[in-house]
């Protein structure tokens, strides 16, 4: 329970303060980047060296990855369907096929299972970075007309992002050299992930516009929050998962869209009101819908 208040007290507090204007409005960037480059480096060093590697770890690997293929190709036959522009079908694509498994997924994790599962709430989110890095970025740049697709720039972006090199460097270093001595700081940084990326969410949903957008924007929602953790429901059963890790990856699949394909798409102009439509609405839903799933996961996958 006092998870769940945690949760409700973060997004109504930034969104509160960014009503009543205590913050400037790019409030949310300062916090952003303590948590991309100190708490979620630090979520790596705290879980990552303590997983216990198993064959039942592809499941996470893979989840991430049907999410993305089901997104792409439901949003091409909707986009042929209502013939919509490049630009509004590279955002959706963006909006119906990441996750929110760090900054939503982590909390929710934490709160339903355990912090003790984060560990593989970790991986799919690594693996969805990466998605969101290469093929996110190949969407977006091929559907932009001011972009060009470029390796060197997918390249770029990925060996920049500190996250994805701490996950690295939580996995190889410990093979090498004991920083047990380093987990108290550790374990601090990674305390805030959960408070600072719930408020900094609150400071920026926006829901404005949205009646103009119905149908754009449930389509995504629809297959985001329903279809994507069935299709994963799915690929569990064909592989007969069982257990905490395999209902980790279904619940991961069920989170709302992620926030910074929101800023992906703003970056390339892919219709960034739309798809801010996608996150708001989604995160508020998604307290509904994981909710659902969780019960009905622990319940087929025990």
């Amino acid at each position: 329970m006092l998870s769940f208040l945690l949760i409700a007290v973060c997004i109504l507090g930034g969104m509160l303060l960014r009503s009543a204007r205590f913050l400037p409005a790019d409030a949310h960037k300062g916090i952003n980047a303590w948590i991309i480059y100190f708490a979620l480096p630090a979520v790596s060093f705290k879980y990552l060296p303590h997983v216990q590697w198993s064959r039942e770890l592809l499941l996470p690997v893979a989840g991430p990855i049907i999410v993305w293929l089901g997104g792409w190709i439901y949003i091409r036959l909707y986009a042929k369907k209502s013939r919509l522009n490049r630009a509004t079908e590279g955002g959706l694509k963006l909006m119906s096929g990441l996750a929110n498994t760090s900054f939503i997924g982590f909390p929710l994790v934490a709160a339903w299972f355990g912090e003790r599962y984060i560990g593989t709430a970790i991986i799919c989110d690594q693996v969805t970075f990466i998605l969101l890095s290469t093929a996110g970025i190949i969407v977006a740049m091929n559907s932009s007309e001011q972009h060009q697709l470029s390796v060197k720039a997918i390249l770029k972006r990925l060996l920049r992002f500190v996250p994805f090199l701490a996950c690295i460097a939580a996995l190889v270093l410990p093979r090498f050299a004991d920083i047990s001595f380093l987990d108290p700081i550790f374990n601090r940084l990674a305390d805030t992930v959960a408070p600072l990326a719930l408020f900094s969410i609150g400071l920026q949903l926006k829901f404005s516009g949205w009646q103009k957008e119905v149908r754009p924007v449930a389509t995504a929602i629809i297959y985001k929050l329903l279809l994507a953790p069935l299709l994963v429901l799915v690929l569990v059963l064909v592989c007969q998962g069982k257990g905490a890790t395999a209902q980790v990856t279904v619940f991961e699949a069920a989170m709302p869209t992620l926030v910074s394909a929101g800023i992906v798409a703003e970056q390339f102009d892919l219709r960034p009101a739309l798809c801010n439509l996608v996150i708001g609405i989604g995160i508020i839903a998604g307290f509904l819908t994981t909710t659902v799933w969780y019960y009905i996961i622990t319940t087929l996958l025990t």
